[in-house]
């Protein structure tokens, strides 16, 4: 497969076009962001670890009914996958108080919540993210009725799958959609970039948080996610 011009630079990820104009390499970097990138830093061998984790994770939920972006890994920071037209709707599958929630409605962090709740987030970096609702997904013509459905669907899935036979609390998580040839597929990335992993046991944080709060022990983190994830 040839890889070809740069097509996209994100803050942790690098989108390159192929040879076949239906398929994208997706590049991982050890680039680590917090805060809408206020906060910058690296992750030694994030990328590398994140490409592992994310193939094993999206080849497991697609055996479960998920259909995703991911065709191939390439290398040890490289993956074959489809090209999207991505959805600008960031999904958040929350099922334990953390972050934003905890803010935003003065719960303790750590609360089981009694059933799972799905956010909606406008995906747009000068406005910060907004948290938005079905309304404003049909006013802003972001998707159709249908394509929210299998959203909602597809990430409800993702929330059943895996973690807890690993010994790892999924506390919430961040999922983006794109369409491919008529079809919702699941893109980006399932990595502890964008899901609070808690070890079961002792709740000691295995994700980005570490990162985001200087908790020291990052890299430690990532490679007990991927023993766990990977074996």
């Amino acid at each position: 497969m040839e890889r070809r011009a740069k097509i996209y630079e994100g803050k942790a990820k690098v989108l390159y076009e192929t040879d076949d104009p239906d398929l994208l390499i997706q590049h991982f970097k050890d680039d680590a962001t917090a805060f809408n990138a206020q906060k910058r830093g690296t992750i030694v061998g994030k990328g590398g670890m994140n490409t592992r984790i994310s193939a094993t994770l999206f080849s497991y939920v697609a055996e479960h009914g998920v259909r995703t972006h991911f065709v191939k890994v390439l290398s040890d920071r490289e993956m074959l996958v489809r090209r999207l037209q991505m959805i600008k709707v960031e999904v958040v599958m929350r099922n334990v108080v953390a972050g934003s929630l905890a803010k935003r409605l003065g719960l303790p962090e750590g609360q089981a919540l009694e059933q799972p709740v799905l956010e909606f987030y406008y995906k747009d970096d000068a406005l910060g993210d907004p948290l938005i609702n079905d309304d404003h997904v049909r006013m802003l013509r972001l998707a159709t009725a249908a394509e929210m459905e299998a959203i909602g669907d597809g990430a409800f899935r993702v929330n059943e799958f895996f973690f807890d036979q690993r010994g790892i609390l999924l506390v919430d998580f961040k999922l983006e959609f794109g369409r491919y040839k008529g079809e919702i597929l699941l893109g980006d990335e399932i990595t502890p970039d964008g899901c609070r992993l808690w070890d079961k046991g002792t709740r000691e944080k295995l994700d980005k948080d570490r990162f985001r709060r200087d908790l020291g022990g990052v890299e430690e983190a990532y490679a007990e996610v991927l023993r766990r994830v990977c074996g």
